[in-house]
């Protein structure tokens, strides 16, 4: 471990990442600016997995971060989101930890640990960050406390505590409260984000192999490509959904996500969708 650097925050090209997500706010270790960045990143950052979809390995030092999510203008998903995030706040002088989640979005199924999320500390207040969940993700930080609860762009979340002092990070729908996910108190390090990662991006029962995803959290409306299937859900509840063939991948990612991929990805690209359509 690497005391001080332990998210590499020393390695980033700050300035660069701060274009961009268009932020030229303050940078100081408050609440204020905490939320603020977060806001920035899932705006301009889209969640994707087009990389394990082309069966690439995913690194998730800060140099090939930057080179990806920065300079190539790509997204990615929570493990190089959160990665990356925490190295920005571990350089303006946050203290992060990670954490890793069990997604509950899946109905009873009982699923592993394999989300990666930030805790980061304000004043000696915990909060719970987390720019890497996709489309139902949160826009802002929520403090991470029992009974904690915030509207973010129209969408609402709270905080609640179980048995064993778990977490679970609830989304409020026209249904009512769902769980997102859960996750213990145990302190995460990088290495445990490779082990976890290692899993999502090339395990065959890996929810991100074998086919396209694309996500964007937003205010008002959530879009979400997954196969070959695009859906639009706003915050009254209302929705749309259509299919998107090969021949409209690359613009769907394009126009919708903000993604751009060269000439050898979108075919390597259009092959994977055109198998699971």
């Amino acid at each position: 471990m690497r005391g001080d650097h332990m998210w590499s925050g020393d390695e980033l090209d700050l300035d660069a990442y701060l274009e961009r997500i268009d932020y030229e706010g303050d940078l100081g270790p408050t609440a204020d600016v905490l939320r603020a960045l977060h806001r920035a990143h899932v705006a301009a950052i889209p969640f994707e997995n087009l990389d394990v979809a082309l069966g690439r390995e995913v690194p998730l030092d800060v140099r090939s971060l930057q080179a990806k999510l920065v300079d190539r203008r790509r997204g990615g998903y929570c493990y190089e989101q959160n990665s990356l995030f925490a190295a920005v706040l571990e350089r303006i002088g946050f203290p992060v930890t990670g954490r890793g989640a069990r997604n509950r979005t899946r109905g009873i199924a009982l699923l592993p640990v394999t989300h990666a999320i930030l805790v980061v500390t304000v004043d000696g207040e915990p909060w719970l960050v987390d720019t890497g969940f996709g489309q139902q993700g949160l826009l802002e930080p929520i403090p991470l406390r029992d009974g904690a609860r915030a509207e973010q762009g129209g969408w609402t979340f709270a905080i609640g505590v179980e048995d064993e002092g778990i977490h679970v990070l609830r989304a409020l729908r026209p249904e009512g409260w769902t769980d997102l996910y859960a996750f213990a108190p145990q302190t995460l390090y990088p290495p445990d984000f490779t082990v976890m990662n290692h899993y999502s991006s090339g395990h065959p029962r890996s929810p991100f192999v074998g086919k396209v995803v694309a996500q964007r959290p937003g205010t008002g409306a959530r879009r979400s490509l997954v196969r070959n299937l695009l859906t639009v859900v706003r915050t009254d509840g209302s929705g749309d959904e259509r299919k998107v063939g090969p021949a409209e991948l690359v613009r769907t990612l394009s126009d919708v996500f903000g993604i751009e991929v060269d000439a050898e990805e979108a075919a390597g690209l259009v092959r994977v969708h055109s198998a699971v359509v």
